[in-house]
């Protein structure tokens, strides 16, 4: 299951000038009318809408200061950053957390009900959006930071504007260059028609599974990927579904309650599943898009940090190279582990993921 963009197969991963877009100012009214906070146990994180360039951006903020965006994965939203929103806030930056381009409030490009087209999502719409998104804040650069499928987008945000990317946090997902061969062919070969993320490029068939009981899809889901999961390589069974991965849990894990669970129901209601699987469907196009990088480095700061239950980490071979992670991103400090966890790393671990960006942020003033 691990809800990872690619594990190890890799398809491609302070001043303020005038404001040239127009956008609401921070305190003014943010959500549609009859429209509440997601969650209202968080008073200290505000909402609003900005332009990022013609898409009508949903962001969650809190703290002020030197900007770092937040860029959450599969299945997830801006809610996955809740901890760290005021951690940050408390230390002095201005936390940002977006719904990334197809998810929750956000949504396709176009708007709510608009169709969401397979091209749209490619990696340079989506780190576009990130460039777009620090313009719509006022901001020239930035720290930026991603879980899962948000990692990739952090790391080619990064590796394409290292003139705008002060720092990078990837969680999860590390940076790998791009490889030599389309993906999901070699996924195809190496692991099978099952494997989850050959089984999304599927129009249509994951969107329905996953959209037909919202509070059951994150309940397992969420669960099967955790440190207390019991998930092996995610393959789905011939005639299977995705879900059939993510068994009912006897019992949620402990960071996990079902109000967490209930509010990714409610934000995924109007926006769906076909917008975030069409991140998926673009592997190959990705791919073809970034030959210009072919073994290109990151070369800004780097932080890496992961659960050691996370399957992105426990993939055959991958645990022997997060020591060589510095030869594709050489200003990469020590990578860090955390005993127990899985793949929902800020949200299972939120203390330790804090402290840890905290660290990181500071030795970049």
């Amino acid at each position: 299951m691990t809800l990872c963009c690619r594990p190890f197969i890799h398809c491609c991963h302070l001043f303020r000038p005038p404001r040239a877009l127009s956008w609401p100012a921070r305190g003014a009214p943010l959500l549609s009318p009859g429209m509440v906070l997601d969650d209202g146990s968080l008073p200290n994180i505000s909402h609003r809408y900005v332009d990022a360039r013609g898409l009508r951006m949903h962001i969650a903020e809190a703290g002020s200061g030197p900007p770092v965006l937040l860029l959450h994965g599969f299945p997830e939203s801006w809610y996955s950053w809740r901890y760290q929103l005021t951690a940050l806030a408390d230390a002095g930056f201005h936390a940002v957390a977006p719904d990334q381009r197809g998810y929750c409030r956000t949504g396709p490009p176009g708007g709510p009900g608009q169709p969401s087209r397979v091209a749209d999502y490619s990696i340079l719409h989506l780190t576009g959006d990130v460039i777009a998104l620090m313009d719509a804040l006022g901001e020239q650069q930035a720290v930026v930071a991603g879980h899962d499928w948000g990692a990739a987008v952090a790391w080619h945000a990064a590796l394409l504007r290292p003139d705008r990317i002060r720092g990078v946090i990837g969680l999860s997902v590390p940076y790998r260059p791009r490889g030599r061969a389309a993906p999901v062919a070699a996924m195809r070969a190496g692991i099978g028609e099952g494997f989850y993320m050959v089984y999304f490029q599927q129009p249509g068939v994951a969107d329905e599974e996953l959209n037909a009981d919202r509070t059951a899809t994150f309940r397992r889901v969420l669960t099967a990927g955790s440190g207390q999961g019991r998930l092996g390589i995610p393959v789905v069974p011939p005639g299977g579904g995705f879900l059939d991965l993510c068994p009912e849990p006897d019992a949620l894990p402990g960071w996990l309650s079902s109000d967490h669970i209930d509010t990714y129901a409610a934000q995924y209601a109007e926006s769906g599943f076909t917008g975030p699987l069409n991140w998926y469907r673009n592997l190959d196009r990705n791919w073809e898009l970034t030959g210009a990088w072919q073994r290109a480095p990151v070369t800004v700061p780097a932080l890496y940090l992961a659960g050691d239950r996370d399957l992105v980490v426990n993939f055959p071979g991958a645990r022997e190279m997060i020591p060589r992670l510095k030869e594709f991103a050489p200003r990469l400090r020590e990578p860090v582990l955390l005993d127990g966890c899985g793949h929902w790393t800020q949200q299972e671990r939120p203390a330790e993921v804090s402290d840890a960006m905290i660290g990181f942020l500071r030795e970049l003033a």
